[in-house]
């Protein structure tokens, strides 16, 4: 090529990246949004793309390349036109009877894990749960989820990505995700029809309307259970330029998925919720930080959006009421579990890294660009929608003490019937394990990997905030599983979902990955053991966010009530303590040699 050549296509390259850009930012000006654009037209992200991207949207490169670097959905190396992402979620994950999927679907086309084939047509890799553990093995292809998958169907994929088959012509029935949802109770009966909260709302006014919200005890649905009426007045009387209302759609805990459900069948019901929030604090704008696994319910999203615009229930002057503007926007996550953390993901909304926040100061006067920020969870603002409807004394008389209300659940893993249950909080264990059908239970996750692994003896305990405080997840293991593996499994995650921040989490979730690998593999001494789990109180107790102080929680839990998943693969002293030849592996690689010179025996 010759010099003129090669500046001629430099510039059209320019020129096209300008464009797009311009285009893309036009339509949403996210830094986020646009990105995710630039890498669905090019494949991945150039460096020279980093650097337009910066200079249109008048941000420093290095911000730009960071925000790249930081989110697992996001390439500097091209992806296939087919880009596949197995879930490795215990319960949504690509192991199913026993089969390998992502390996055979690998050997079906020639590809490894982590890579694109030198043809460019597919790439194939792993991510953490997708949000499907109801519906089995499953994964994402071009954002698009396709579950319930076995080996047949994994043939059948294949052959479509091998003929390049465009995905509006592989068959419709496969993108299709039920809600599954079992069991209905405060709110999950019937989603709000259009307005009927926000009439009520009015009629109420806005010190009213918090009023009930704030009497009827209603406490955040992510968790950790700080008072929503609380929460609501402090951003209220806090002082700023403007006030926003944001809603945390990125359930990123592996076995949690009833915002999907919620999203998808309730979204008129959150939108109410988060328009009353608006009213009673003040706000005229609010957004849903979705996050990247759910971009495929974004279409669906904007357009009940865009009819309530057009029923007047967003934008100026809402329902006639003069000087109550207020409208959402959607910003799109790009694959960062740690988005899920409040200070976190208002970081990620202005177009950063996704670190948590040191604090004081909190959201409610110091959150989005520096302003007072309401941040709650999908379904605690659907709540709050029916509370303004239906009155405080409604909601509290469902319940137990200082947990009032219903709490919706997410049921996945060895059982008849997985799906969304919702209970008045004070259900216990058991009954929520005879409803769904699960037999011969030797363990139950509740809250996901961060929150409390159970046993047997402790299934009569309850679900509410003054015993087992939940999210809404509940992982459920028979007698046949490998409750290690299982372990195991979530010390991977939190590794590689750790944001890298501070020295407890980041060198901490490694250390325990690795200390329980070589565990599992046969390698590991009491003294690992012993290592580990001081390693694990460190983490515990010194990291920074919620990410780190629980990620060591299922090792803790599990050396507490399961401590011979543990000490039946531990060596004796006579026996080798390293494995030599799987610690030669990455050499191996390097050198590109698997032959016998290259092993130990």
């Amino acid at each position: 090529m010759s010099m003129s050549s090669a500046v001629s296509n430099f510039s059209n390259m320019t020129d096209l990246l300008r464009s797009v850009i311009t285009r893309i930012y036009a339509e949403s000006p996210y830094l986020l949004h646009v990105l995710y654009a630039l890498q669905r037209k090019f494949l991945h992200i150039s460096d020279e793309a980093v650097r337009e991207v910066a200079a249109h949207l008048d941000l420093p490169t290095s911000q730009v390349d960071a925000v790249v670097e930081f989110y697992a959905f996001f390439h500097k190396i091209p992806r296939g036109r087919y880009d596949i992402l197995f879930s490795n979620c215990t319960s949504c994950g690509y192991m199913a009877g026993g089969v390998d999927l992502m390996a055979m679907f690998g050997r079906r086309l020639g590809i490894a894990v982590g890579k694109t084939r030198g043809d460019g047509l597919v790439s194939m890799d792993q991510t953490s749960c997708i949000g499907m553990c109801d519906h089995g093995a499953a994964l994402l292809v071009n954002g698009m989820p396709i579950t319930s998958l076995d080996g047949p169907m994994i043939d059948s994929i294949a052959a479509l990505v091998e003929a390049a088959t465009p995905l509006e012509d592989w068959p419709a029935e496969w993108f299709y995700v039920e809600g599954n949802i079992r069991v209905s109770g405060l709110l999950l009966k019937d989603d709000l029809s259009e307005g009927i909260s926000l009439r009520a709302m009015l009629a109420l006014g806005a010190v009213g309307s918090l009023s009930e919200i704030i009497q009827s005890g209603l406490r955040g649905r992510g968790g950790a259970g700080f008072s929503t009426g609380m929460k609501w007045q402090l951003c209220r009387d806090a002082q700023g330029a403007a006030h926003y209302v944001v809603c945390n759609a990125d359930e990123g805990e592996p076995g949690t998925f009833k915002d999907r459900v919620l999203l998808h069948s309730y979204a008129d019901s959150l939108f109410e919720g988060m328009t009353v929030c608006a009213f009673a604090i003040g706000a005229k704008q609010g957004y849903l930080y979705l996050r990247a696994e759910y971009r495929y319910l974004l279409s669906h999203l904007q357009s009940v959006l865009t009819r309530r615009r057009e029923l007047g229930l967003l934008g100026v002057g809402i329902l006639g009421q003069p000087g109550f503007s207020f409208d959402i926007d959607i910003v799109v996550g790009a694959g960062a579990y740690i988005c899920g953390e409040e200070s976190a993901l208002i970081e990620s909304l202005e177009g950063k890294r996704g670190i948590p926040r040191v604090r004081p100061p909190f959201p409610v006067t110091h959150g989005y660009l520096g302003q007072p920020t309401v941040v709650n969870n999908v379904e605690t603002f659907i709540a709050a929608a029916h509370i303004v409807l239906r009155g405080s004394a409604w909601f509290r008389a469902v319940g137990t003490g200082k947990s009032v209300g219903s709490k919706i659940l997410s049921i996945s893993g060895d059982c008849a019937a997985p799906g969304i249950y919702e209970y008045p909080f004070g259900v216990t264990i058991r009954q929520v394990l005879d409803d769904c059908g699960a037999k011969d239970v030797l363990a139950v996750q509740i809250g996901g990997p961060s929150g409390t692994l159970i046993n047997r003896a402790e299934f009569d305990r309850r679900l509410d905030f003054d015993d087992l405080s939940t999210g809404g997840s509940l992982m459920i293991f028979n007698q046949a599983r490998d409750l290690l593996a299982v372990i195991v499994n979530f010390a991977h995650f939190f590794a590689h979902e750790s944001c890298g921040f501070c020295t407890p989490c980041r060198v901490g979730t490694t250390l325990l990955k690795n200390g329980l690998d070589k565990i599992a593999g046969g390698h590991g001494t009491q003294y690992d053991l012993d290592e580990m789990q001081r390693i694990a109180a460190l983490v515990k107790y010194r990291s920074h966010c919620g990410l780190g102080q629980t990620a060591a929680n299922p090792i803790l839990d599990g050396l507490q009530r399961f401590p011979q998943a543990f000490e039946q693969r531990l060596v004796h002293s006579d026996e080798p303590h390293f494995d030599l030849d799987a610690a030669l592996e990455e050499a191996r690689q390097v050198s590109h040699r698997d032959d016998t010179a290259a092993h130990i025996k």
